[in-house]
């Protein structure tokens, strides 16, 4: 499959979401759009420039994050080549006209995706990353340590991006193609409890100064590592600041 977008989503739980609410647009410089969904439970979040590539969702549960991996060929098609590549489909929505437009899925190591079909018009400006001093564009996902091999390889197919060993031992960077907004990085973790997880990072020109803004906004540092800073949001949501040039994606230095 071709790939033609990709979305963040964050996945709000409803404790503590009138202060992530809050805080997310103004971590990211973003204006909330008005609410839509049968619940009015999808938002979009608003660059000042270009066209958006995050959005946010009221959930049950504990919240967390997925991605939207928007499609131009059928879903029909999107799906059956993600389930031979390992994936489950949980669930299938129409579009209001009937065509196939969201397929729900889980990876083989447990996180949840969904293939959406791609609407032009919503990302035809492109993501605008020249003269950012901070950007959120990049979804990490922390991977149960022995399933890391098989996580890493289905989501390089699924893709049909690159992966490339990252410059920290214990990471793996998918190449992402020109115009797409969000980067794909997993995580090897230490244990192997429970299934794939993902956080947000942002790429940073000055980690100390984004983290006194982010601090400021409400969020608290938990650890400060080498090149990237682990800060937890005002209800308990983890994500990182890293040494990374908002306008390519990659280490800085």
């Amino acid at each position: 499959m071709r790939i033609r977008w990709v979305w963040a989503f964050l996945d709000l739980a409803e404790q503590g979401f009138d202060e992530e609410i809050e805080f997310w647009p103004s971590a990211t410089a973003t204006v909330l759009s008005p609410w839509r969904g049968e619940r009015a439970e999808f938002a979009t979040l608003l660059p000042a420039d270009g066209s958006a590539w995050l959005k946010v969702q009221r959930v049950g549960g504990g919240g967390g994050i997925h991605l939207d991996l928007d499609v131009a060929e059928p879903l029909e098609s999107a799906r059956d080549e993600a389930v031979g590549l390992g994936a489950e489909v949980l669930a299938e929505v129409p579009d209001d006209d009937g065509v196939l437009g969201v397929v729900v899925c889980r990876s083989p190591g447990g996180l949840v995706f969904c293939l959406t079909r791609w609407q032009p018009h919503e990302t035809a400006a492109g993501q605008v990353r020249s003269d950012a001093r901070t950007l959120l564009d990049q979804v990490c996902l922390d991977v149960p340590g022995s399933g890391y091999a098989a996580e890493v390889a289905f989501w390089s197919a699924l893709t049909g991006w690159e992966a490339r060993a990252g410059s920290v031992p214990g990471f793996t960077s998918l190449l992402r193609p020109p115009g797409i907004p969000v980067r794909l990085l997993l995580q090897q973790r230490q244990d192997d409890e429970g299934p794939v997880r993902a956080h947000v990072d942002f790429a940073c020109l000055d980690r100390a100064e984004e983290t006194e803004r982010h601090v400021a906004l409400g969020a608290e540092v938990e650890r400060v590592e080498r090149v990237w800073t682990v800060l937890v949001s005002p209800s308990g949501r983890r994500y990182c600041l890293t040494d990374r040039d908002p306008l390519t994606g990659t280490v800085r230095g």
